[in-house]
């Protein structure tokens, strides 16, 4: 059976004939409603072309540090297959849910956070799911979560550019995005390509962090980077942003997760 088009004849469909075409003038939007129950002023994302680079750390800590400042913060878990913010907060219980939708978990300083191990019966099980389920989770965490009022709405993603980052891309309104990186030549190939992914979309890029960035060495009153300057300065001047902030690596990390309370 032949699609319906709005153009007359898809064969005769040239750049001048096409110019008026309604597809065109006004283009499909993939937005999904919020949730009724919802208000929400700023959705920032918080992505990385590669893993293992912080993400979820940094996620953490932006929101800590706007909750410290009076801001009304929440943080969406879109790393449905390594959900690791729960952990961080020491959030093990389950969402609850009701005829209206879902209510985030609330942290020990007010962030509401939803995560898919706070809906699976145990914590440890995998998320065994495909492309198209794992994307439909993510709009389900926008338009069925009872977020309330929120200034900040923190995007926790997973690392590539695949079905989650270009799900929250199209669906959510993204106002911007920082991304994180680590001191590595290789990381930094790998970060140009979620950029790219975001100059593509037309999702502003707010800026860098690097995190593992250095190592304080009090002895001497010094820092002892991991690698030169030179790594971030590329960086920076490759995707033509400001570097937000440098985290340093920090011997007790664990200890703070277990006390869930991260800190940037």
């Amino acid at each position: 059976m032949a699609e319906n088009s709005t153009c007359s004849s898809a064969s005769s469909c040239s750049k001048s004939s096409c110019e008026g075409c309604p597809s065109k003038q006004n283009p499909q939007s993939f937005l999904v409603d919020m949730n009724a129950f919802s208000d929400i002023k700023h959705v920032i994302g918080v992505v990385s072309g590669k893993g293992g680079v912080g993400k979820s750390m940094v996620t953490a800590s932006l929101a800590n540090q706007l909750a410290s400042r009076g801001y009304r913060v929440g943080i969406m878990d879109a790393d449905i297959t390594g959900p690791s913010i729960p952990k961080m907060y020491g959030l093990h219980q389950r969402a609850v849910a009701d005829d209206q939708g879902i209510y985030p978990a609330i942290t020990d300083n007010d962030i509401k956070v939803i995560s898919i191990n706070l809906l699976m019966p145990n914590e440890e099980s995998p998320v065994i799911w495909r492309g198209p389920v794992i994307a439909g989770m993510v709009k389900q965490f926008w338009s069925d979560v009872i977020w309330g009022e929120l200034d900040y709405l923190l995007v926790d993603m997973p690392p590539g550019t695949g079905d989650v980052p270009l799900t929250v891309f199209q669906s959510l309104p993204v106002e911007g995005i920082v991304i994180v990186s680590s001191p590595q030549d290789l990381v930094r190939m790998i970060v140009k390509k979620a950029y790219n992914m975001a100059v593509t979309m037309n999702i502003p890029v707010l800026g860098i962090v690097e995190n593992y960035s250095y190592l304080p060495v009090r002895i001497v009153e010094r820092r002892s980077l991991f690698l030169e300057k030179a790594i971030l300065m590329r960086l920076q001047k490759n995707l033509e942003r400001r570097c937000l902030a440098r985290c340093q690596l920090i011997r007790n990390l664990h200890g703070w997760q277990m006390e869930a309370s991260p800190r940037l």
